[in-house]
């Protein structure tokens, strides 16, 4: 799936109604990056995943969907994402040896670099040619984004096509 639709796919439907969010607690989050529980770097790598996901729904042409309140503004998005990356310049380092190589270096903390790494996926992602094949899943209180891998692929998985026929089904009983 891609290190930039797994950090999307961090929120998802509880079954509920509601949201449930892998990144809610110091726990989750630590979980989820490998990285310690800090609490002002879980806020900022959140608010970037609802950045991202801003952007997904933009570039799928989402509709309304569970997760709209979440949603920013696009230009914020954008700046958000751009930012985050541009926080970790990589400067080029010749090392001599047979033959001379280029390494890269930066000077960046674990956070500014966590925050940097994810920010690159979903720029690459979005500027990559797997953006076209970009949906929101529509089935039932589904919030996930997927890449339609076939031309009949319509949900992000099977659960989610059985969702969505069996709410057709019933919608079509009770008219």
């Amino acid at each position: 799936m891609g290190l930039a639709l797994e950090f999307a796919s961090t929120v998802r439907h509880d079954g509920h109604g509601g949201l449930v969010d892998d990144l809610a607690t110091p726990e989750g989050f630590a979980a989820w990056t490998g990285a310690e529980p800090d609490e002002r770097l879980r806020q900022r790598v959140v608010e970037l995943r609802w950045a991202a996901r801003t952007l997904y729904a933009h570039a799928a042409h989402a509709g309304e969907r569970l997760d709209a309140p979440h949603l920013m503004d696009l230009d914020r998005a954008l700046a958000l994402v751009n930012e985050a990356a541009a926080r970790v310049p990589r400067t080029p380092r010749l090392e001599w040896g047979d033959p001379p190589r280029v390494t890269y270096r930066d000077s960046a903390g674990a956070g500014d670099r966590l925050a940097a790494g994810l920010a690159t996926a979903v720029i690459e992602f979005l500027g990559g040619p797997e953006r076209a094949r970009l949906r929101a899943c529509p089935a039932p209180r589904c919030v996930r984004y997927f890449v339609r891998e076939h031309p009949r692929q319509e949900w992000c998985g099977p659960s989610c096509g059985n969702r969505a026929r069996v709410s057709r089904h019933y919608h079509r009983g009770r008219d």
